[in-house]
Parts: C-alpha cells; sequence; structure tokens
C-alpha cells in the first residue's frame, strides 16, 4: 500500500511574531522546515513527499535541494485546507484513490519515529484513517466575552496533533465538500468528521509540538537536544 506526506507549509505563522514565517526560524543552525523534513528522511513513505509552499516563498526550494530530490513542491493557496487539497489533486493525478496520505505540521520538527509508524500501524491494521493526539490535562473552560461560563469534561477532550492520516479519495473528496459548504476547516479530520466518517486517536508524544509562539522555540530546541538530534555541547 503507497504512503505519501504532505508538508503545508504556506502560512506565515502571524501568531510567532517574527519578520519571516516560523518555518524558516533557525534553531541551532537550522530552519525549522530543515528539522521537520530531517525528522521524516527515513519514516516508512514509499510514496511522494510533498512541500506546500506559498507563492512568495523565496527559500524553500534552496532548503530542498539539500534533500537530493528527495522532496518536491506545490503551490499551497489561502488556507491550510487550500494547501493541503492542491497537494491532494495532485497526488490524485500520481497515485491511486486508496494510497494513505499522511499531512504533518511543518512547524513540528520534533515528531518521532515511533509516532509515525504507530500512527501508520494504527491505519493499515483497521483500514482506518487515524490522527496522533495527546489528552488535555489541564482544566478547561468555556468563556463568553471574557466571563468563564463552564468548566469542560477534559476527561473527553484531546489536542490533535500531526500526522493526521487518511485515504487519498477519502480525505480529498471530504476537504471538497467542506470547502464548499463554506464550513471551518482547522485540520485534515475535520473534515472527514464532516463527511460522518470516522477518525482512530492514536495517542502521541508529548514531544511533538508546533512551534506557534516565540516562547516555544525554546522547549522546541530542549526536545531536539533530548532527542540527540543536536549535540548537547
Amino acid at each position: 500500500m503507497t504512503v505519501h506526506v504532505v508538508f503545508p507549509s504556506a502560512g506565515v505563522g502571524s501568531r510567532f511574531g517574527a519578520d519571516i514565517p516560523k518555518q524558516f526560524v533557525k534553531i541551532a543552525g537550522r530552519t525549522i522546515m530543515e528539522w521537520t523534513l530531517l525528522a521524516w528522511q527515513n519514516a516508512p513513505i514509499d510514496g511522494l513527499r510533498i512541500l506546500v509552499k506559498s507563492k512568495d516563498d523565496a527559500h524553500s526550494n534552496q532548503i530542498l535541494k539539500q534533500f537530493d530530490g528527495q522532496f518536491q513542491s506545490v503551490l499551497g493557496g489561502k488556507e491550510r485546507s487550500d494547501s493541503v487539497l492542491n497537494a491532494l489533486s495532485y497526488l490524485r493525478k500520481h497515485g491511486k484513490a486508496d494510497d494513505w496520505v499522511m499531512v504533518h505540521d511543518i512547524a513540528r520538527p520534533c515528531v518521532s519515529q515511533s509516532d509515525i509508524q504507530a500512527l501508520l500501524n494504527a491505519c493499515l491494521k483497521n483500514n482506518q484513517g487515524a490522527i496522533l493526539a495527546k489528552p488535555i490535562s489541564d482544566t478547561v473552560k468555556q468563556q463568553i466575552a471574557g466571563q468563564v461560563v463552564s468548566t469542560l469534561d477534559r476527561s473527553t477532550l484531546w489536542s490533535a496533533l500531526t500526522p493526521q492520516c487518511f485515504k487519498l479519495a477519502q480525505l480529498s473528496d471530504a476537504l471538497e465538500s467542506a470547502l464548499a459548504k463554506g464550513l471551518t476547516i482547522t485540520d485534515e479530520a475535520s473534515a472527514i468528521e464532516q463527511a460522518g466518517l470516522p477518525v482512530q486517536l492514536i495517542e502521541g508524544s508529548a514531544d511533538n509540538i508546533k512551534l506557534t509562539r516565540a516562547e516555544d522555540a525554546e522547549l522546541v530546541h530542549f526536545y531536539l537536544k533530548k532527542q540527540k538530534r543536536i549535540s548537547n555541547v
């Protein structure tokens, strides 16, 4: 069964607050994009590896050259869902409807090989899409206009991570349908859910964090060192 991977990388990362998109911020001498792609070099992917970039991206091509053709790029769209759909449209021309596609945030450089494999194993075992996620440990409050209106039952709540893995045609059709209806799609699983299809939850590692704000950079650096991917010197 062929497995592809898509890296949405067309966003500007406005919450990060830097003068460049966060995927080009450097940690220990390498960009976040490089660290993420390096994490996938030896992943069990026998299909295409697609980076989705913006039309104004002047950096990705130079980074991709380091990987000797392992990764290729397509242009993204206005929103993440548009970018992923562009990549899926490309894959449908070069793959098969029942191929698997993993979608992974370019700003999650600390994903582990064991988590990638566990997710893929679950999909293949049950022939059903799945996402990495982690249970919420904090007490969660719902608010309106800055005032708490309720405390949610955290025992049922999980934070969605990436990668997320679904069949190519299934995910493409779900995204197209959701966008046509004007639905809000924040991750691939939400499109699958809107289509009424099941999504497995596979518990992922706590170090699979997303670089969202500037203060996250120190934590990414810490986990890269813990994983022995950068020197402790």
